[in-house]
């Protein structure tokens, strides 16, 4: 814990003398990484729209796993790591590893796991809403990301990703913190095996 907050406030000093326009444009660049490295050991609701489908489900975030439960309309179980990811469907009872990079799930878990990846990041402040906005490209991926928060209380509140022309949008709610999860929680590894 202190190591993470040692390299949270490297990244702040780095991207000061960097002169980055999300920290010269306003001050929550330190606030806003503070408050996502504080997520670690919560939970939140969501409901995802990729403009053909709606889905339901929840996301858990450890140290250094995000575990994501879709509820309805299937029942999908996603755990990823910064470099491996298993996705199983309940009802086929069917399992598979893949490199989390190579899809949307990647940002996902750089979001809650990774503060350096917003330091080129475009922060805005207005009416009681952060919107943090970062575009680029990643393993040959165009992408646009955009993430709302409410700042008082600061809560997440939603997701805008758009990954070469496909959107996918995650609104958040029913909020938990400090929970404490059982040791094969976030493993890598079949459910039905533990």
């Amino acid at each position: 814990m202190f190591l993470r907050k040692i390299k949270l406030k490297l990244i702040v000093i780095v991207s000061i003398f960097l002169s980055t326009p999300l920290y010269s444009e306003n001050n929550n660049f330190e606030e806003t990484l503070t408050y996502l490295e504080n997520l670690k050991d919560s939970s939140v609701s969501f409901i995802q729209d990729d403009n053909i489908n709606l889905r339901m489900g929840e996301i858990y975030l450890g140290t250094n796993r995000v575990r994501v439960e879709y509820l309805d309309p299937e029942k999908i179980l996603i755990i990823l790591d910064n470099d491996k990811a298993m996705y199983y469907n309940y009802e086929l009872d069917e399992d598979e590893f893949f490199d989390p990079k190579d899809t949307s799930a990647w940002f996902f878990y750089e979001i809650f796991n990774n503060p350096i990846f917003f330091v080129d990041a475009k922060f805005t402040n207005k009416d009681n809403n952060l919107t943090i906005e970062k575009a680029g490209s990643s393993n040959e991926n165009s992408y646009h990301l955009k993430i709302l928060f409410e700042t008082n209380p600061m809560v997440l509140r939603k997701i805008l990703l758009t990954l070469n022309e496909e959107e996918l949008i995650l609104s958040l709610f029913n909020h938990k913190e400090n929970i404490t999860y059982d040791k094969n929680f976030f493993k890598l590894i079949n459910p039905t095996f533990f």
